[in-house]
């Protein structure tokens, strides 16, 4: 099984794809109980919703699923939120904190090692390898990481969740001109509901790899699946209607995002 799908083009855009698979080897899935075999923690068809949305733009997929081991954490089992409810590096339970392992059969720290060097380094050797080579093209690389989220999830945070959650980790991890270009497009979006680092700050992809200083430059979407899923529950449809409207902003974002790249201003 290929670890890692991965696009190449010629823009400054890099778009990050940590979150959408759906493959697990079947000696772990055999060891995921009911429902962890849901895989409701999927980013479901984010992957269908950026098609094809900026001409030329590299992406990097995990195909892997983020119970096998999750390519958005520290690959040192750091947490991003201290003190607040999240999921492991190789989550023990689901977003509602429901366990997913089937009794005794919870990853080891030897699992843990495994798939850390199986599925977590391919990933990001594959999307430090992309930035690398866009920035050798450019001078200058954006890494755009491409999430989403059920919209209601009391476990992980109070109400519901803005459609669109911008993530910088306060600005550190792009170029003001960027997270301003991103902010404008998602206020003035009709509609919709947005926050700049607010419950989603960037996750560690984000903070990794965004080094404005060096030229690398990152920054996160998170948005509510509720702005592009029919239902935010099995079977997670698609609805084409609304992934039509908000694909009109999305390409709007990552268009301003490549001029600021390419207009050599940061």
């Amino acid at each position: 099984m290929a670890v890692v799908d991965i696009k190449q083009g010629t823009s400054p855009v890099i778009l990050g794809l940590p979150h959408t698979g759906t493959d697990v080897p079947e000696a772990i899935w055999n060891r995921l109980n009911d429902n962890g075999r849901l895989l409701a923690d999927t980013d479901w068809h984010i992957h269908e919703l950026y098609d094809g949305l900026l001409a030329d733009a590299t992406s990097v997929r995990a195909t892997f699923h983020r119970y096998v081991i999750d390519a958005n954490r520290d690959p040192a089992g750091v947490s991003l939120y201290p003190g607040q409810n999240t999921t492991e590096l190789v989550p023990t339970t689901d977003f509602d904190g429901k366990p997913i392992w089937k009794s005794g059969e919870e990853p080891t720290e030897a699992d843990i090692a495994e798939r850390v060097a199986s599925f977590h380094a391919p990933y990001h050797a594959a999307l430090a390898a992309e930035i690398e080579r866009v920035k050798a093209i450019h001078g200058i690389a954006v890494l755009y990481d491409c999430h989403s989220i059920r919209s209601v999830i009391p476990f992980l945070f109070d109400g519901t969740l803005p459609d669109f959650n911008v993530g910088t980790n306060l600005g550190i991890t792009c170029a003001p001109e960027i997270e301003a270009a991103v902010e404008n497009v998602v206020a003035s979006a009709s509609g919709y509901t947005h926050i700049v680092n607010g419950r989603f700050k960037g996750g560690w992809t984000t903070r990794h790899y965004g080094r404005p200083q060096d030229g690398m430059h990152a920054i996160q979407l998170e948005l509510a699946q509720s702005t592009h899923l029919a239902t935010e529950a099995p079977p997670f449809a698609y609805d084409e209607d609304k992934a039509a409207r908000l694909r009109i902003h999305l390409k709007d974002i990552l268009e301003r995002i490549e001029r600021i790249a390419l207009s050599a201003r940061i």
